[in-house]
């Protein structure tokens, strides 16, 4: 089950995104580049696209990936909203008729088969993926559960049963409520992806360096 997941894009591509999403100028230098990749995982703050009923525009806030668990609210859990209950299940039914629906881009996501090894998803020739996230508010802090639906082919693989929900650009002003409709036809864009050109490899690892053993710390041997 996803639990991590990458974005990556020069300033002028991020800048783009924004402006195009938000109607929001941000100006700045469109040449400078920053080509690192972002790394997101559960408990990180997510940029969320949201819609601002009030000021009618779609705007960016953070959210800490995972709702708190209700007997620890130190501890993300759950972290994930399966589609076919997101509308009626106690947790996420009032979220999800209410428009607490969010969109996160990435560029690669992470899944893996119980205790098994992560392996990396990419979307091959598509710049980046909208997944579906459905939103809260525990006091003043807003919180996140990201969108699942039954595996594809190439995912389960691994095997595992589960992906996110991965929307298709004509149905993002319907997920996040700019578009009046039906919980039905709101439900309807939560569908698997098949990602014909997607392509899935083992993660790598960094090798961790190997520290220099001193008079005070010998385990550096070892």
């Amino acid at each position: 089950m996803c639990g991590k997941f990458a974005a990556q894009a020069s300033w002028a591509e991020t800048t783009r995104i924004i402006e195009n999403l938000t109607g929001v100028a941000l100006g700045g230098d469109a040449s400078a580049s920053n080509d690192r990749d972002i790394t997101y995982r559960v408990m990180s703050q997510l940029p969320v696209i949201v819609w601002d009923r009030a000021l009618g525009v779609r705007r960016i806030e953070l959210m800490r990936w995972g709702f708190p668990h209700r007997d620890d609210p130190r501890r993300p859990d759950p972290i994930h909203a399966r589609a076919e209950t997101i509308d009626v299940k106690p947790t996420f039914r009032d979220a999800f008729h209410h428009g607490q629906r969010g969109i996160v881009l990435v560029k690669s996501f992470n899944e893996a088969a119980d205790k098994g090894p992560q392996h990396v998803i990419m979307p091959g020739a598509t710049p980046a993926l909208g997944l579906a996230i459905l939103w809260r508010r525990f006091g003043d802090l807003p919180m996140c559960v990201m969108v699942t639906v039954p595996a594809n082919s190439l995912i389960a693989t691994l095997p595992t049963d589960r992906m996110p929900a991965v929307l298709a650009p004509k149905d993002w002003a319907i997920w996040l409520g700019e578009d009046a409709a039906s919980p039905e036809r709101i439900k309807a864009c939560l569908k698997t992806v098949e990602g014909e050109r997607w392509t899935m490899t083992p993660e790598q690892r960094a090798s961790k360096p190997r520290r220099r053993p001193t008079v005070s710390d010998p385990g550096g041997l070892f």
